[in-house]
């Protein structure tokens, strides 16, 4: 399991009519404040400020539709190729990773195909590195300057 250490930077946050809501630095919108928004803004903080991945590599809440189905995956991280790299599935605060998580990303992972799969509840990361048809766990999210030059 990966222990998220966030950065000092925040998201920021503003009410409007009522409602809690969070700047999306990828989107570049204001998003309704939800725990699973809460877990995905700061997660994306931690990829661009302490892992280092360029902001225009990193995908939102995109569509995919597995069978007949329209889904939507929480962020996927791509090269400098536009390669999927990173899929994760971003789960609240107070869910625990459980196997129907992990079940999940590897479904919207079929149609991704990201080497690397990760869950997160915002305190902790369980990762998966794919390769050759097999799943070996990862005990640590390599930052963007060695994922760039590693492919």
């Amino acid at each position: 399991m990966i222990k998220i250490t966030y950065p000092a930077v925040k998201p920021t946050i503003r009410i409007t009519d009522h409602v809690e809501k969070v700047f999306c630095l990828i989107r570049r919108k204001w998003m309704v404040l939800t725990p699973e928004e809460w877990v995905r803004q700061n997660f994306l903080l931690y990829l661009i400020e302490v892992l280092g991945y360029p902001k225009k590599l990193i995908a939102v809440e995109k569509q995919i539709k597995l069978a007949a189905v329209n889904k939507r995956f929480d962020i996927v991280v791509f090269d400098q190729n536009a390669l999927p790299q990173i899929i994760v599935e971003c789960k609240q605060m107070n869910e625990p990773i459980s196997e129907s998580s992990i079940e999940q990303v590897l479904r919207y992972n079929s149609k991704i195909s990201a080497p690397i799969i990760l869950i997160t509840n915002g305190l902790y990361a369980i990762g998966y590195k794919i390769e050759k048809e097999k799943i070996n766990e990862i005990k640590n999210l390599n930052n963007y300057k060695y994922i760039n030059n590693s492919i």
